[in-house]
């Protein structure tokens, strides 16, 4: 009996020291992990950054480009006529959308969904200005029916993507 007394003599004390030191070792493991984390993501956030920050000014170059009285001005041509001309600018709005699609990974979802439903607004509004002309008229009168469209509709969805990515990026500082 008194050997059970003096072995738990021993071990309670033992028992609740490697208990502390378990507890006190797990807490500073916690810590340093922690600590590595938030270094890592730190590290990881210097150099997402400035790729995000590019990503949203090619959304806001691409938004202004296909805001419709610049895309008009950028490609008339007085020797198309308004079949050819629509075909120029619903190819040239795709072509921008293609080229700049690596973008959506640095954007939020949201801001991808308002840049591609402005753009694809563009287009349905180029496409309607062109079925209610003369396909043989000069693009002039097509240019003339978008900005006409463009003046009818006050809350145009490129600006408002254009506005939407800017505020997002804002959030970034």
């Amino acid at each position: 009996m008194e050997i059970v007394a003096d072995l738990i003599k021993v071990l309670v004390p033992a028992s609740l020291v490697l208990w502390a030191m378990y507890l006190t070792l797990s807490s500073f493991l916690r810590k340093e992990f922690t600590q590595k984390n938030l270094e890592q993501r730190f590290e990881a956030q210097k150099t997402v950054l400035p790729i995000r920050l590019e990503a949203y000014e090619r959304i806001c170059l691409l938004l202004e480009r296909m805001l419709p009285n610049n895309l008009l001005i950028r490609l008339s041509n007085p020797e198309f006529n308004v079949v050819s001309f629509q075909q120029v600018l619903v190819a040239e709005i795709r072509a921008e959308l293609a080229h700049n699609f690596s973008q959506q990974l640095y954007v939020s979802d949201d801001a991808w969904l308002s840049v591609k439903n402005a753009l694809n607004e563009t287009i349905s509004m180029i496409n309607l200005s062109a079925q209610e002309l003369d396909p043989n008229a000069p693009s002039i009168e097509l240019s003339k029916k978008v900005i006409e469209k463009v003046l009818q509709n006050q809350h145009f969805s490129t600006e408002s993507a254009l506005a939407f990515v800017k505020d997002e990026a804002r959030k970034l500082f």
